[in-house]
């Protein structure tokens, strides 16, 4: 109950404080970046939504721990809901530097990019739930709805990427023509992410773990192509 209030002040604190700093650093910031206001709210719901992953993580109140080897069974019961939070953590952590690299591609927002945005943010902010059922059912008899509703949220994530994508090319909201086809690209790996994860859900009805499997696999291929974009920049 302790540790549960601790984190439930700490993640209203957080709250409060990206609401301060949105309210007090706008004015200079927008001076440099017309997209500032709009960079930091994202920043503040991608930290919340990493902040919450780790709310569900505690040893059951009803657990009874009597000695050392009885407290090391328990923390070994809590491994699926780790290594659930450690994908999730990795999921919402390359999906906010790839939408922090999306906002320097464009120079101004519009009515659509403000909505599809919003929709991207909230299979973001959607995460924690599956992640909690993931770890809790994930190696038992009834995983299938887990990993069901984990995989169809990031096809839905995927979706928000291609709605993201497409309302800053129709809009011509890019930088320029190099910027447009970073865009572009973004958007060809989010169809392809969009027919993957969509394709985990279904077979996930009958192969779950499986498909656990291959999801935690796939964010791994997410993670390492982005690392070496990243230094093929740099060269």
């Amino acid at each position: 109950m302790a540790i549960g209030t601790v984190l439930r002040s700490e993640i209203r604190f957080g709250i409060v404080y990206y609401l301060h700093r949105i309210k007090t650093n706008h004015q200079t910031m927008a001076e440099h970046n017309p997209n500032a206001r709009l960079e930091t709210f994202c920043d503040g719901v991608f930290a919340i939504a990493m902040t919450l992953l780790i709310v569900d993580i505690k040893i059951p109140s009803t657990a009874t721990i009597t000695n050392t080897n009885q407290f090391w069974l328990t923390l070994k019961h809590l491994t699926p809901s780790i290594l659930a939070f450690l994908l999730s953590f990795t999921i919402i952590f390359i999906t906010w530097v790839n939408h922090h690299n999306n906002l320097k591609s464009i120079s101004k927002t519009s009515t659509t990019f403000i909505y599809a945005n919003g929709f991207l943010l909230l299979t973001i902010v959607f995460v924690p739930f599956p992640t909690s059922l993931l770890g809790e059912y994930l190696f038992t008899e009834h995983s299938a709805p887990a990993v069901i509703l984990y995989d169809s949220n990031l096809a839905l994530q995927a979706l928000g990427w291609i709605l993201l994508c497409t309302s800053q090319i129709k809009s011509k909201l890019t930088k320029g023509e190099s910027s447009k086809m970073s865009v572009m690209a973004d958007r060809n790996f989010a169809y392809f992410a969009f027919v993957l994860y969509l394709l985990c859900a279904i077979v996930a009805f009958w192969l779950p773990v499986v498909v656990a499997i291959i999801t935690i696999i796939s964010w791994i291929f997410w993670l390492a192509y982005g690392l070496s974009i990243r230094r093929q920049e740099k060269d």
